[in-house]
């Protein structure tokens, strides 16, 4: 933190998508810069061309740094770690777009091990092309947690209206039946339950749990997924002391608002559970990493290449990522310090740390 300011990363993302256009929005009332300070990795040129693009958008205060250790606390810090060269190719996924991608999520991800930055919101990335590029991992999600050299994480998908987080993330379809058993489950769930305890400030946290064949499998008739593995998975949770509830047909679940009902919900797969969520939450939807030792955010939608360079981008996921990232790490905060306040009255009311042994003395 630089002068009491939580310092936000956020990287550009795919330069040819809308990525620039809606961290350039996000950032454009003056009033930001008295809540954080931004460090934008990527390119003072590539920002410079988008701004341009946009004619509502006045002259913004820009400090063009090397590293993070440089940011200026009343300014929008662009970290330049793309070469001189690159140039916008608006609405294509380019070697050139993608290179870059990898480029600025490396440099943001060392500044952020390194204490640089205090939260990481990434900008929307284009997964084929990075890929193509070498990039090695399905998402950012995975990424971020192979350099944090952690087990387990989960997706979670977070609005003012629900959480939705998934058992399997980026993978095909027809590998999600053979990817789901017990363990995998209870561990989404412990994830969970940790994460909106810490995270959100939830006492206890009820989490739903959604089938994953039609009907919840109909006794048996269309799968034995619910008999087999989810119930086993959530009566194990619910021995831990978790509140699992479930399994939920997704159809009745997310149409008669049962959602409502519940802190979180845990989907099987992918679509299951951001389908729905787009669906009610598109606007100010929120991707965030949930069981990572430190906070990444993300706006729900990807690239748009067909919006791209048109002004026709909505900052409003993006804004509402970069304002979660800042409430988590408060939020966490917090946590701490009533973690470290609890540590020391079991401290204090241990008997060898009173006049008479066994007996607490009241003050």
């Amino acid at each position: 933190m630089i002068n009491n300011k939580i310092v936000v990363g956020i990287t550009q993302g795919d330069s040819n998508g809308i990525g620039y256009e809606v961290i350039i929005k996000a950032l454009a009332d003056p009033r930001i810069l008295e809540q954080f300070i931004p460090v934008i990795y990527g390119s003072s040129k590539l920002f410079g061309f988008y701004r341009k693009t946009m004619p509502e958008v006045e002259q913004l205060d820009t400090n063009a740094i090397k590293s993070a250790g440089e940011a200026h606390f009343k300014r929008i810090n662009i970290v330049n770690c793309l070469p001189e060269s690159t140039y916008a190719e608006p609405g294509e996924a380019t070697t050139e777009s993608a290179k870059g991608a990898i480029t600025a999520l490396d440099a943001a991800v060392k500044d952020l091990k390194e204490g640089l930055i205090d939260v990481l919101v990434t900008g929307p990335i284009n997964k084929k092309a990075m890929s193509n590029e070498g990039f090695g991992f399905p998402g950012h999600t995975e990424f971020i947690q192979n350099a944090f050299g952690v087990k387990d994480v989960t997706m979670l998908m977070i609005s003012h209206r629900l959480k939705i987080g998934v058992v399997t993330g980026h993978i095909p379809l027809k590998d999600v039946c053979s990817s789901i058993n017990e363990e995998k489950i209870l561990s989404k769930l412990r994830l969970m339950t940790e994460s909106l305890k810490k995270d959100f400030r939830v006492d206890q946290p009820r989490i739903a749990v959604l089938s994953l064949n039609p009907h919840s499998g109909d006794g048996g008739l269309l799968g034995k997924e619910e008999q087999d593995i989810i119930i086993p998975a959530i009566k194990k949770a619910t021995d831990e002391g978790i509140l699992a509830f479930g399994p939920f047909s997704p159809d009745g679940f997310f149409g008669l608002g049962h959602y409502e009902n519940f802190d979180a919900t845990l989907a099987m797969y992918h679509d299951q559970g951001l389908a729905p969520f787009k669906a009610l939450s598109f606007e100010d939807g929120v991707n965030f990493t949930a069981g990572l030792p430190v906070i990444r955010t993300s706006p729900d939608h990807g690239t748009a290449f067909e919006k791209a360079g048109r002004d026709e981008a909505d900052p409003r996921s993006m804004r509402a990522a970069i304002f979660a990232a800042i409430d988590i790490f408060r939020s966490r905060q917090a946590w701490e310090e009533l973690q470290a306040g609890k540590m020391e009255i079991r401290h204090k009311d241990r008997p060898e740390n009173h006049g008479r042994p066994g007996k607490p003395q009241i003050a």
